[in-house]
């Protein structure tokens, strides 16, 4: 198995996170790459509760869950529009499985992926033909054992290809890459598309509309920024992520993940 990353892009505090729970974002297997970013595992057991809060990726997950006290399930995450915060103590396991944005819709073509945005589902609601084995994947100690059981859960769903979903996920990609992106009309006109037929590209899917992505990834790289350098001259990159004004960041920043940029950057979070 290829070793875990250590990506932190979107966890508020992942310093604090890393100190309560044990966190591994392994990857699955070669054939699964395409439509899968990477599996997402988290171990607690706290003495105390824990709250956890991420900035949300463009992402439908599927989420595998034990909690102590409570029967294991499984559950499809639509894309979450505003901060997720999730209550840990005692203690439990969580094995997720993160798509790549836009390939989630091969696996449930019959409903666009807007229709599962900001929702969480069990999920023989999005997938009644799914049969996942919960004791396969929460109960082995090993993690290995965990990550081939989720392999073998998506190998068995067997997606049609789907030349749409892949130009969705190329699209997302650009995005998330190309910080001149910054306005759907030039972004639609460079890519030959009218910004209703981008819309409705995203809106099935994707899940949320491109704007909404070219926000979130702006926050995602500020929340980063805030993470990693001493002292971040908040003026130039709003104008790097292509804000008029360092107070539209300030706001995003602020209405996303509850704290002006500042204030996160000292600690105060």
């Amino acid at each position: 198995m290829a070793a875990p990353r250590r990506d932190t892009r979107g966890i508020v505090d992942p310093a604090e996170l890393f100190a309560h729970v044990e966190f591994r974002r392994p990857e699955p297997a070669e054939a699964l790459r395409h439509h899968v970013e990477y599996y997402w595992l988290i171990d607690w057991d706290l003495p105390e509760p824990y709250v956890s809060h991420v900035v949300p990726h463009p992402a439908v997950h599927i989420v595998f869950q034990q909690f102590e006290g409570q029967d294991p399930f499984v559950e499809a995450t639509g894309i979450q529009l505003g901060l997720f915060t999730q209550k840990l103590e005692g203690r439990g396991r969580v094995c997720g499985i993160k798509f790549r944005p836009g390939a989630f819709h091969p696996f449930a073509p019959w409903h666009p992926v807007s229709d599962w945005t900001g929702k969480r589902l069990p999920l023989a609601d999005v997938l009644p033909a799914a049969r996942g084995d919960l004791e396969a994947v929460l109960t082995p100690p090993d993690e290995n054992a965990r990550v081939a059981a989720l392999d073998a859960f998506l190998l068995g769903l067997d997606p049609a290809p789907d030349p749409r979903a892949d130009q969705a996920m190329a699209l997302v990609e650009r995005i998330r890459t190309d910080r001149t992106i910054r306005r759907v009309t030039d972004f639609a006109r460079t890519e030959g598309m009218t910004v209703r037929a981008l819309q409705r590209l995203f809106s099935t899917y994707v899940g949320v509309g491109p704007k909404w992505i070219i926000l979130r990834y702006r926050i995602h790289e500020a929340l980063e920024h805030a993470e990693s350098t001493p002292s971040v001259d908040w003026a130039t990159l709003a104008a790097d992520l292509g804000y008029a004004d360092q107070a539209h960041l300030i706001r995003d920043f602020t209405t996303t993940v509850g704290v002006p940029p500042t204030a996160y950057a000292q600690g105060t979070h």
